[in-house]
């Protein structure tokens, strides 16, 4: 197997896992979010700074690495658009995604005091909860435009 093949793979295998993560973290921090049970909620933002950490953190830093070691080893120039427009939206992502992990680990830390004193979340949770929503869209929208420009690499 070439050092492209071997690399190649473990960038397609490292962008799943940071997309997987990251899609399946929203998933769970919403459901769990929605049921209003503060166990649940505890629990699942707990997993959620730990899944952040080994995973996504781990690969995006992985990510742009191996992609420029690939353009490299292919003779890409770095100048052409589609990889600019990669390495931007990558950006764009990573911009909303390190306020959400904030967010995760404050609304984690609200929770359990909550849970431990036996109270009502703050009103900053539910403030803190919406903006974690509003920021993993841009997020979403730019790992799929990235997933099709790394595909079509359009001219």
């Amino acid at each position: 197997m070439s050092l492209y093949l071997l690399l190649k793979t473990l960038h397609i295998l490292s962008s799943t896992l940071l997309f997987g993560t990251g899609l399946g973290s929203a998933y769970y921090a919403w459901r769990a979010w929605r049921t209003g049970n503060l166990q649940a909620i505890a629990v699942t933002f707990r997993h959620l700074v730990t899944a952040d950490w080994l995973f996504i953190a781990t690969t995006a830093v992985f990510q742009p690495l191996s992609g420029l070691a690939l353009a490299h080893l292919a003779g890409w120039p770095l100048n052409q658009l589609w990889l600019l427009w990669s390495l931007g939206l990558y950006a764009l992502a990573g911009l909303c995604w390190l306020p959400v992990l904030w967010l995760q680990i404050r609304l984690r830390d609200l929770v359990e005091v909550a849970q431990r004193e036996g109270v009502e979340l703050p009103a900053l949770a539910q403030r803190y909860m919406a903006i974690w929503f509003i920021l993993g869209w841009p997020a979403f929208i730019a790992f799929v435009a990235i997933f099709f420009l790394m595909v079509a690499k359009p001219v």
